[in-house]
């Protein structure tokens, strides 16, 4: 297994608490791996015990600017050199625009904090605009999407699940011949890729325009139009 240290830095972790799925630290590392020691934003909602703050504080490097976001005022205690902590209901959309506002630009958003819908989805629906160009979205527990006391549940239409999977409408929607109902919107211009895991998506933050296709090469054979 190629080495991971991301996962390396959890086993031998004796600071602050973290709790994580294991299997998250390689889809973190294949995401993430590529900001590492850059100038960039790194914007996590729930502060938990701050312990996945100062990994990514360690992943990331020191050109990084990490903040937390949690509804706890507790978990400003927990801020440190190089860590930020924001306090606030991330359901409140009026947080999140002012969050927003305030910290400016992220390249990479850790979805983490209360796991029910309305907190996915008003998080996902006011901080993604607020992604770079080339930077990534992922939202982690996406399991509670299957949970009642989470107002989730299978197939119900609710969840971050089913909500997502009408993203993948939208990535599709230059193809439509229904402009009525299935129109280009701004997912569609943004969202260039899903990828989904156990519990996570990642979206990638990208402009996309109308794409276009054309034939090289020579005909060698008969075609029935």
């Amino acid at each position: 297994m190629a080495h991971n240290p991301l996962e390396e830095y959890f086993r031998k972790n004796d600071g602050k608490l973290i709790h994580k799925w294991l299997h998250y630290f390689e889809i973190y590392d294949r995401h993430f791996n590529k900001y590492r020691n850059k100038p960039v934003t790194i914007l996590e909602f729930g502060v938990f015990q701050g312990g996945s703050l100062q990994m990514w504080r360690h992943y990331f490097g020191k050109k990084a600017r990490i903040i937390g976001v949690d509804i706890n005022p507790k978990c400003k205690e927990l801020e440190e050199k190089g860590i930020d902590i924001r306090i606030g209901d991330q359901e409140d959309r009026d947080f999140l625009k002012k969050l927003m506002r305030d910290i400016g630009p992220v390249d990479v958003v850790i979805e983490d904090g209360g796991h029910t819908m309305a907190q996915q989805v008003n998080t996902f629906e006011e901080v993604y605009p607020y992604v770079k160009d080339g930077g990534v979205f992922l939202i982690e527990d996406l399991h509670t999407s299957y949970w009642s006391d989470y107002d989730g549940g299978y197939r119900k239409n609710s969840s971050f699940i089913e909500y997502s999977k009408n993203i993948i409408d939208d990535i599709n929607a230059w193809h439509s011949h229904d402009q009525e109902s299935f129109k280009v919107n701004k997912y569609t211009k943004s969202v260039g890729g899903m990828h989904v895991y156990d519990s996570i998506i990642v979206f990638d933050k990208a402009l996309i325009s109308e794409p276009s296709h054309k034939m090289t090469g020579k005909k060698t054979i008969g075609w029935d139009e």
